[in-house]
Formats: C-alpha cells, structure tokens, sequence
C-alpha cells in the first residue's frame, strides 16, 4: 500500500493489518508523497520475491524529495514568512520553502531549489488548475541551468496543488 500521505499511513497501516488477518500479503510504503508513490511503482516488480520488491519500492521513494505548489487561502506564519491569501507558496518536504506571486516563478524556483540538493530526474505532475505552459516554464529553466536533468511530466489533474514536484 501506498498512503502517500504521512497523515494517512496509520489508516493504511490498520487496512494493511485487517488485510493479513485475511490472509492477503500486504506492506505498507513509507511513502508522504504521491510523486514518492510514482518513484516506487517505478521500480515495482510483479516477478521480484515479494519482500525484495517492497525493499526496492521503499528505497525508490526514499530517494525521492518532493514539493508542491499551492494557493494560500489564508493569511498564516510560515517557516518563509508571511503568506496572505492568494499568495503563492512553495513547499519542499513539507515545509514553506518560497512565498510568491505567480505559480510559474514559485515552481522554478522551488524545482531550482530541489536540483541544488542533487538529483537526476525531476517529475512534474500537473493540477486541473496548473497554468498554461507551466511544465515548459520549469523545462526551458532546467535546459538554461541543468541541462543533465531529465524532467518528465504527468497531467495529474488533482485539485489543490496546481504542481506536485518530485526530484531523484
């Protein structure tokens, strides 16, 4: 199982535990992130001995730092500062990394952020509110900057967060 949320991995954990009470082998992932969920599918091996698989999924999503971009609703202290509604914010990790004024300029530079730590492919997926030409906005910024990155991106259509960012 993937909870891909860390507020959601107890619900995962007691579902998990029901399931082998049944019978049904079952692990549940590490996972805080979807794009973290993305990195283990990735790897994910249907012939692999099932606890090899699961070792090689958690350390998939490990590896994996992740970010979003979202709207802010209202006015609250942040570990970037002050943000008002409508600001936007930048996450990385869960944290306030950036404050701004547009999706396009927090999403570069929250991905610019994420690549300084390292990594080698950088996951976009898009919200059903993500601005036009935003995934080619990040790619002409990585091209100028980090031409050794590979950046691959996901119409994701989700609501609340026009970008989920995944780095690895």
């Amino acid at each position: 199982m993937l909870p891909n949320d860390e507020g959601v991995r107890s619900v995962a954990a007691a579902a998990a535990e029901i399931a082998r009470e049944d019978g049904v082998t079952v692990s549940v992932l590490p996972t805080e992130a979807t794009v973290q969920g993305l990195s283990a599918l990735a790897v994910h091996d249907p012939l692999r001995r099932f606890d090899d698989d699961v070792v090689a999924m958690t350390d998939a999503a490990g590896h994996t730092r992740y970010g979003h971009v979202t709207v802010a609703d209202r006015q609250a202290f942040t570990s970037a500062g002050v943000c008002r509604p409508g600001d936007v914010l930048g996450m990385i990790d869960g944290d306030v990394a950036v404050i701004g004024g547009s999706v396009e300029e927090v999403a570069v530079l929250v991905v610019e952020r994420m690549v300084a730590g390292g990594g080698e492919l950088v996951t976009l997926v898009t919200g059903a509110h993500a601005p036009d030409g935003l995934p080619g906005r990040v790619a002409e910024h990585l091209a100028r900057t980090r031409p050794d990155v590979d950046l691959i991106v996901y119409d994701g259509e989700q609501g609340g967060y026009p970008l989920l960012i995944g780095v690895e």
